[in-house]
Formats: C-alpha cells, sequence, structure tokens
C-alpha cells in the first residue's frame, strides 16, 4: 500500500506540476487600449429561476465597453417557474441594448440547459457567440477581451476564468480556493494542447464549430456538460485551435453555494459527466486525481490499525499539500485572490473524503438542480 500511495503521489505531481509550468508560460492577454472592436457578438444566457440575480448581469452588458451596435443579447428562459421573464422584459423596454427573450418551450419539447444552449446558438446573428449564466456578474471589459483575442488568433474555442464572489463565510472561501484550482488546471491543460475542463459562465465559439463538431450529438442524455464534451469534441476534430482567455479583465464572477447541501448537489453535478468522457488523456487525469485522494483516505484506517506507519502518512500529505499550494499559488495571484492561500491547509482536511464521495455519487447516484432531480445516466 505504501508503494501504491507514493506511485500516485509521484504521478499527481507530474500533472499538476506540468499544470503550472503551462500556467506560468501561459501570457496575459494584452488588449491595446486602442484597439477597436470589428466583430459582431451574440452573448447567450441559458437561464432557469435567475429571478434574483438576472437583473445585475443585464446591467454589467449596458455597462460593456463594447460597441452597441456590434452586441446582442439573447436570454433562454429554461421553463423558469419564478419571474425571471418578467425581470428580463422590463429591462428590454428600458434599455438600448438588442436583446431577445426566449422561452424555451415555444420552441422545442425539450427541457434542460444543452436545450436552452442549442436554441440560443440557433437563433444568434453573431460572429462570435459568448455564454455565461445568469447569476454571473462581468466586468466592463469582459466582451472586448474576447474580441480582441478572437480577431487576433482565430481561435475555434475560447476557455475563461470563473471566479467566486463575494465570499463573506469560510465555507465560501474553501469553496473559492478548490474551484480556483478546477480553473486553473483547465487553462493550463488548453495551454499544454490537452483540454479537460472549461466553465459554461465563460466560454465562446462559432456557430459554424457548433454545427461542424455535431452540437451535443451523442451527450444529449447528460444534463452536465454543454461546455466540456464541446471542448473535447472542437479539440479531437481541430488540434490546436482551443484557448484559454488569461486576462483578469474577463473573469466572470459567479457566488459559492450557501449550504452543503447545495454544494454537494453541485458537484456531484459535475462529477455526473466523468465517466462519459471519451477523451483517454481526459480520463487519466480524473483517474489521477481521484486515486491520489481516494488513496489518501484509504490511508487513515490503516495507519490506525498499525497496517501504515504514520511517516509515511504524514509524508503523503505533506507532498500533496505542498504540490496544490505551489499551483494555487498561482492561480489565486491571477485572480486577486492570494490572500485565501492559506484556506488550503482546512480543505486538504475535507477535500480527500468530498472528492471520494462526490465521484461515487456522480456514477451511481442522483442529484438535485434548479427545481428538478435528475438521476446519473
Amino acid at each position: 500500500m505504501s508503494w501504491l500511495l507514493a506511485g500516485s503521489i509521484f504521478w499527481y505531481a507530474w500533472v499538476i506540476l506540468r499544470r503550472w509550468l503551462a500556467w506560468y508560460k501561459l501570457p496575459d492577454t494584452a488588449t491595446p487600449a486602442l484597439y477597436q472592436p470589428s466583430i459582431k457578438i451574440s452573448v447567450i444566457i441559458p437561464v432557469r429561476n435567475e429571478y434574483e440575480q438576472i437583473m445585475y448581469l443585464m446591467r454589467d452588458l449596458e455597462q460593456q465597453h463594447f460597441p452597441q451596435e456590434l452586441l446582442e443579447v439573447i436570454v433562454v428562459d429554461d421553463h423558469s417557474t419564478d419571474n425571471t421573464k418578467e425581470q428580463v422584459q422590463q429591462f428590454i423596454r428600458a434599455t438600448g441594448l438588442s436583446v431577445k427573450l426566449l422561452q424555451l418551450q415555444d420552441y422545442v419539447k425539450q427541457e434542460g440547459k444543452k436545450a436552452a444552449v442549442q436554441l440560443g446558438v440557433e437563433q444568434a446573428q453573431g460572429q462570435l457567440l459568448v455564454f455565461t449564466d445568469g447569476d454571473c456578474r462581468v466586468g466592463p471589459e469582459w466582451l472586448r477581451e474576447y474580441a480582441h483575442l478572437y480577431e487576433t488568433e482565430q481561435p475555434y474555442f475560447i476557455s475563461g476564468p470563473v471566479c467566486f464572489h463575494p465570499t463573506p463565510t469560510h465555507f465560501e472561501r474553501m469553496q473559492l480556493v478548490e474551484f480556483a484550482s478546477l480553473v486553473g488546471v483547465g487553462g493550463a491543460s488548453i495551454a499544454l494542447h490537452k483540454p479537460n475542463m472549461c466553465n459554461g459562465a465563460n466560454l465562446a465559439y462559432t456557430k459554424e464549430i457548433f454545427k461542424e463538431v455535431g452540437g451535443f450529438t451523442g451527450n444529449e442524455s447528460i444534463a452536465s456538460g454543454d461546455d466540456e464534451f464541446l471542448l473535447h469534441k472542437v479539440h479531437k476534430a481541430f488540434p490546436g485551435r482551443v484557448r484559454f482567455l488569461k486576462s483578469s479583465k474577463a473573469i466572470v464572477y459567479t457566488e459559492a453555494r450557501k449550504s452543503l447541501n447545495s454544494f454537494v448537489q453541485q458537484r456531484v453535478r459535475w462529477a455526473s459527466k466523468w465517466k462519459s468522457y471519451q477523451s483517454l488523456q481526459v480520463q487519466l487525469v480524473a483517474v489521477c486525481v481521484f486515486l491520489v485522494n481516494f488513496l489518501l483516505f484509504l490511508a487513515i484506517p490503516l495507519v490506525i490499525w498499525g497496517d501504515m506507519s504514520l511517516k509515511v502518512f504524514l509524508c503523503g500529505y505533506v507532498a500533496k499539500f505542498a504540490i496544490d499550494c505551489l499551483f494555487l499559488n498561482s492561480i489565486l495571484g491571477f485572480m486577486g485572490k492570494k490572500q485565501f492561500l492559506w484556506y488550503a491547509l482546512p480543505l486538504q482536511l475535507v477535500y480527500i473524503p468530498y472528492v471520494v464521495f462526490t465521484a461515487v455519487l456522480g456514477l451511481f447516484g442522483r442529484y438535485s438542480w434548479k427545481g428538478r432531480t435528475i438521476r446519473t445516466p
């Protein structure tokens, strides 16, 4: 067992340290002050029950440093049961932006985020489609950063950074640190031309590429994964044409989960798509992370029973903690959240059983999200 644990730690170190170096080498996107966008952008926002948050995002879009004549906003309502529709209609009457509100049930009989995204793509007129969620906040340079990267490099798929804010409680700050590691791994993996993760709250692609790779065909039955499955498809069809938008001005902010139950439901939803990954290298990264955490979790009773030395156990924990801190220091620095790095210490104590628990539920359980109960396929 000791040798197996040591081997998993070395494997984990290889995976994370490679991505730490890739992140370090990945240049920050610098948009020139005199840059003038010339492409039309469609911002597509699939929503369900976002009455309390949607107006903040819509006002952020009004404040974009981007020509309004080149901006189209499409809100696709996925059978909301609150006043989301009325909120958006009220905004449409008062704004100078071009905003469309689409009701999913008026077009297709399906439900869910993928159906909403699909409808938004079909209706969009922009050259570049930029996606976010109804509970997010964006800075005034958000679209300008996307437009510049697209016009200068012509990528087929762009993944952007996401961060939690505000985070007044210790529980939310621990989520921020854990989520930062996922964003960092996703961005660094793209830099290595081995993309594995992205977030639907901040990404972009073109309608042509969406159609070229068949959209969500092949994973329609999986409620989650409207972002990552498409990322994998684009990379497989067009290697080297995926980019990560490493710009602090392009960070999308969203709220962390307020309760333990909602946190677990969210993470189970994310984990539910792991078994459907078709890329071997993506599967191997997922297996690596699970294996090192599972073995460290399994080591606890072995130490208690005397089947593993306490020294080996502590060395494994310390080694993983050091690797994680080195990586997180870079990611949190980019996000302007380095003051929360010390939360990595208590996070280590709960992260190992949490990863094992959510992985098992993601493979074999069910979860609740946006008022729906979904069984993992």
